[in-house]
């Protein structure tokens, strides 16, 4: 339980360092969603749209994203507003609800898909091959260690 009780404390090198790692990864985390369009952002649904042929169900789009239905709504209805997608809904099934890229969110998407291949050509450039391989080997393992502290 906390008090009210403001405890000055020291940091040790250990949790000194731990604060450097979260606050650097916290920026790429920032940076990655407000320069790539974050997971569930504008760019990620119209590319995913564009992967599959310009059309998907809503259901089927919105499995993709970490989104509750009513906030995948949203973003949709903002994509739509844009003229970038258009809902109709399926006549064999009017609860089902299909998602088509419009020729201007076709546009957008292929857009979207060039910027982020020349940003994962680019991101890691300040890294040799075996700096690379040896970040990919310690994210894996401290991801690993993550999920299983929620455990």
């Amino acid at each position: 339980m906390c008090d009210d009780v403001i405890v000055e404390t020291v940091d040790t090198p250990e949790e000194a360092r731990a604060r450097h790692l979260l606050t650097d990864l916290g920026f790429c985390g920032h940076y990655l969603h407000f320069h790539s369009g974050g997971r569930s952002g504008k760019a990620p649904i119209l590319c995913l749209l564009a992967k599959n042929g310009g059309t998907m169900s809503q259901q089927e789009l919105g499995s993709h994203f970490e989104l509750k239905p009513g906030s995948l709504s949203e973003v949709l209805a903002k994509l739509e507003t844009c003229g970038l997608i258009e809902r109709t809904r399926n006549p064999d099934d009017r609860r089902q609800l299909f998602i088509h890229l419009t020729d201007t969110g076709r546009t957008e998407a292929e857009r979207e898909q060039r910027v982020r291949i020349d940003f994962r050509r680019r991101a890691f450039t300040c890294l040799t091959d075996e700096e690379q391989l040896q970040l990919i080997e310690m994210l894996d393992k401290v991801r690993v260690h993550w999920e299983e502290l929620n455990d």
